[in-house]
């Protein structure tokens, strides 16, 4: 048997949790621009001062990849890291320790 937890958010929480979830985004796109700024600079670099020799892609690569993680991350597509996840984590914590409590009784 589970326990059902029904949460009540007021308008603040509402508030809140919608602000923090729009400061999440802005970081984003704040990332996002920064990626694109400085790769772009990195690019022309590398081919003005050494076009025989390419370096540029790494920092494209690596940078990239914690660009599109961020992204997943904040607009919810990686599950593990979402809200969803933890509030199924803490329910099936609660169930355990319930279940200790009820052994023990």
């Amino acid at each position: 048997m589970g326990i059902i937890m029904e949460i009540n958010y007021n308008e603040e929480d509402k508030y809140y949790q919608a602000k923090k979830k729009v400061g999440n985004i802005k970081d984003f796109y704040s990332n996002l621009t920064s990626y694109i700024g400085v790769n772009i600079v990195l690019i022309f670099v590398n081919l003005y001062t050494s076009p025989n020799h390419l370096w540029f892609y790494w920092p494209l690569i690596w940078w990239g990849l914690g660009v599109v993680f961020h992204g997943l991350k904040v607009f919810e597509v990686f599950p593990v890291l979402g809200k969803g996840w933890q509030e199924r984590k803490i329910r099936e914590i609660m169930d355990k320790e319930k279940e200790k409590q009820n052994k023990w009784q």
